[in-house]
């Protein structure tokens, strides 16, 4: 508070006592401001131990009553006779009394039902988990449906029964799925795969976007776009629709600038149709490599970020407007260190932004950041910083509760070194 103490100082004697009582009321805002910014209460609810609960969380959600669910990637080595878990697993924190409790809903192993689980679950339109793993002992990835058992059960665990709807069998049809699935309203599934496509493009192909419809019983898979150099390699998070069915996404490299792009999808009677919306380039204003995914509020603009540059060198927060047909990308804030946003924003009722960067914030690994919209530009503030120890390092993705909680995983750190799952509440 020096500046309001130099004013007091150097006040004269006779001020009137209006403009006193107008110092007081700032004396008091200030004062309340600066705990409003620091009053964060952060908590480890699960921090992972590599046995049945799995390692390295990649992404929660919400159901109604609170509680949450998550998948996780597992070790690289594991293999048909690995402990359970080391495969990767799909979990549920529930409350219990004034703490949680950690479900292990289902263990991978490395046959046909996936390893490596490459995308946090979603809750279709029947109420089942759906999500996808990266490699199964047969294919190359899988989309699976997790639902629990229909008998009764009459024991402590009781694991849920996986389906596989569909598996990749590479080449043109795409391999290695990745990111966030999406359900329309006639409940068809959109997603992305990191590899596959055209075999012209690079080693293994740049990428798809596919989308995977109902069909006697089972699932089709219908290949909407697949990646070239020009429009973009390796999708690396999945798509978002807009109230018209457009999709948008994020490819991690390539494009004109050869850093990346965004993309939009737009359906017709003949198909779809591609469409860059920006080129990202080595030394651009908006950073490079865009790791992460899309979000869009309620007046159609896009919001993502890149992990490098910008103009402080930590990567981006931009905006991508919609502006008679073409789009206006708006840097909203440029962080500082040396990875930033890595995983998709969001935004609550009064459109602030939340988000977490990679190995940025105090310590190096990781933080957890607020964006305020403010007299026509932004104003940051962090949250938290991770100290690479218990609390975990390298957040990922966030959902947000009724009563404005934060919830998050941590790719590493833990007691374990294995990851945690965490809450910040306000």
């Amino acid at each position: 508070m020096p500046i309001l103490k130099r004013c007091l100082r150097f006040a004269p004697s006779r001020i009137a006592a209006e403009n006193m009582g107008a110092i007081v009321l700032i004396l008091v805002l200030v004062t309340l401001a600066v705990p409003l910014a620091q009053a964060q209460t952060f908590a480890v609810l699960h921090t992972f131990t590599g046995g049945a609960d799995g390692a390295v969380p990649i992404g929660l959600i919400l159901d109604r009553a609170g509680n949450l669910y998550g998948t996780t990637q597992g070790f690289e080595n594991c293999n048909l006779n690995s402990p359970p878990g080391i495969c990767g697993s799909v979990f549920k924190l529930a409350h219990k009394g004034s703490g949680w409790v950690l479900t292990t809903l289902y263990d991978f192993d490395a046959g046909e039902g996936g390893q490596r689980a490459s995308s946090p679950p979603l809750f279709g339109p029947d109420g089942a988990l759906y999500a996808t793993n990266s490699f199964s002992g047969t294919s190359y990835g899988i989309v699976f449906r997790l639902a629990p058992n229909s008998n009764p059960c009459k024991s402590a665990s009781c694991p849920w029964n996986e389906t596989v709807i569909y598996s990749f069998p590479g080449g043109a049809s795409g391999a290695g799925p990745a990111g966030a699935l999406l359900f329309d309203s006639a409940g068809n599934i959109f997603g992305t795969t990191g590899a596959g496509g055209l075999n012209s493009c690079r080693n293994g192909g740049c990428g798809t976007v596919y989308e995977l419809t109902p069909s006697g019983g089972g699932w089709m898979e219908s290949v909407l776009y697949a990646f070239t150099e020009s429009g973009g390699v390796g999708p690396a998070a999945g798509v978002i629709s807009d109230p018209a069915g457009n999709l948008y996404g994020v490819a991690g490299e390539g494009g004109s600038g050869g850093w990346g792009t965004v993309f939009e999808l737009s359906p017709s009677v003949s198909g779809w149709t591609e469409t860059t919306l920006y080129n990202f380039t080595r030394f651009g204003s908006a950073g490079y490599l865009p790791g992460n995914g899309l979000m869009l509020d309620a007046s159609g603009n896009l919001y993502g970020g890149t992990s490098y540059a910008g103009s402080g060198g930590g990567g981006t927060a931009y905006q991508l407007a919609p502006s008679n047909g073409s789009w206006t990308l708006n840097v909203v804030y440029g962080f500082t260190g040396s990875n930033g946003p890595g995983a998709t924003f969001i935004m609550d009722a009064a459109g602030n932004i939340y988000g977490t960067t990679i190995n940025d914030g105090a310590h190096g690994w990781g933080n957890v950041f607020k964006l305020t919209p403010m007299d026509g530009g932004w104003t940051y503030t962090d949250l938290y910083d991770f100290t690479g120890g218990d609390d975990g390092a390298e957040p990922g993705s966030l959902v947000r509760d009724g009563a404005g909680n934060l919830y998050g995983t941590t790719l590493a750190g833990g007691t374990h070194s294995l990851g945690t799952v965490w809450e910040l509440t306000p």
